[in-house]
């Protein structure tokens, strides 16, 4: 009986110790200062501009504010090495894209392990991607860029927010289904990207629609398709590639919040309920709605489970490409 009820007290007091964090955490009354948002991309990419449009409502409603911090360059691992190895105490978030899990298949070795060192709070938003080329390349159709890469393999060049970043991947998914030849240029981001196509110095780009939406409707680019499995809302008349004449070449592509793996669970749990509050207010509806943006929220364990999934199917699609491991 002693042997009993000493295992039991010690049971219980090891329950208790794991929920100390949290219970400290709540006790605090978190947040008291402001909260670290890093973002692994330039200012004006996607990803950025997704974080700035729920930033203030979380800000306003947890009573301090979200700071932007943008750490681009390497493929967002600059910016997702800060957050692992920041302290795990709900001041230091991560605000990243479906880059996120094509880093272990495009690295050879990571300062960190993208499922061990990040504790996922919930997706924010799905974007479909836009195929866009500048009108001078007098290329008006998906089946037209199509003959145009046919007729000189190897020729022409399309633009990403950097190696192994998703953008990158949905042109390489594209690319494999539509049996062509062109060559990734990587950017540090969207900005960079865009400025690019629009100069005509790069052929094409599968762009998030945030960053091209005004030039695609002032006629300053042209957007051939979209890579996504069903047409955006933001621009209806523009086909998928699927429909365009290139099956199996869809790429979802999502933003999502993400913290230090060990960030007690009640912060966590916290952070996904504020994200999901900022994306039913009015102003943050009618900010996606202009970008293109889709909400989409999960539960954290299944944000988690989610990016495991991606991660390994990623790492397929990174094998069937063929694409360099940068060491």
């Amino acid at each position: 009986m002693k042997q009993l009820a000493r295992t039991t007290l010690l049971a219980s007091l090891t329950c208790l110790a794991a929920l100390l964090p949290g219970l400290a955490a709540a006790q605090n009354g978190y947040p008291t200062k402001p909260i670290r948002v890093i973002v692994p991309f330039a200012a004006g990419s996607t990803t950025d501009i997704i974080a700035r449009a729920i930033a203030d409502k979380m800000g306003t409603s947890m009573g301090q504010a979200l700071i932007i911090e943008n750490r681009g360059g390497a493929s967002g691992t600059i910016g997702q090495q800060a957050v692992a190895t920041a302290a795990p105490d709900g001041y230091t978030v991560m605000i990243h894209s479906s880059s996120h899990t094509v880093s272990p298949s495009t690295f050879a070795k990571l300062p960190f392990d993208t499922v061990h060192d990040f504790a996922g709070v919930t997706p924010i938003s799905s974007l479909p991607n836009a195929l866009v080329i500048s009108p001078s390349k007098n290329i008006k159709t998906l089946p037209q860029l199509l003959a145009a890469a046919r007729a000189k393999p190897g020729s022409m060049n399309f633009a990403s927010a950097g190696q192994g970043s998703a953008t990158h991947l949905n042109a390489e998914k594209f690319k494999m289904a539509a049996k062509i030849d062109a060559t990734n240029i990587p950017f540090k981001g969207s900005g960079e990207a865009v400025t690019e196509v629009l100069s005509g110095r790069v052929d094409y780009y599968f762009s998030p629609i945030a960053p091209v939406i005004g030039q695609i409707k002032e006629g300053q680019l042209l957007a051939l398709a979209v890579g996504s499995p069903k047409r955006a809302a933001a621009l209806p008349d523009v086909p998928t590639t699927t429909e365009a004449g290139v099956p199996g070449s869809e790429f979802n592509f999502w933003i999502g919040m993400m913290a230090p793996t060990k960030t007690p669970r009640d912060i966590v749990n916290r952070l996904h309920d504020e994200v999901v509050k900022a994306l039913a207010t009015p102003e943050v509806k009618e900010r996606f709605l202009k970008l293109g943006a889709d909400a989409w929220t999960l539960k954290p364990e299944q944000f988690d489970a989610y990016i495991k999934d991606e991660i390994t199917s990623n790492a397929q699609l990174v094998k069937a490409a063929g694409l360099a491991v940068q060491q």
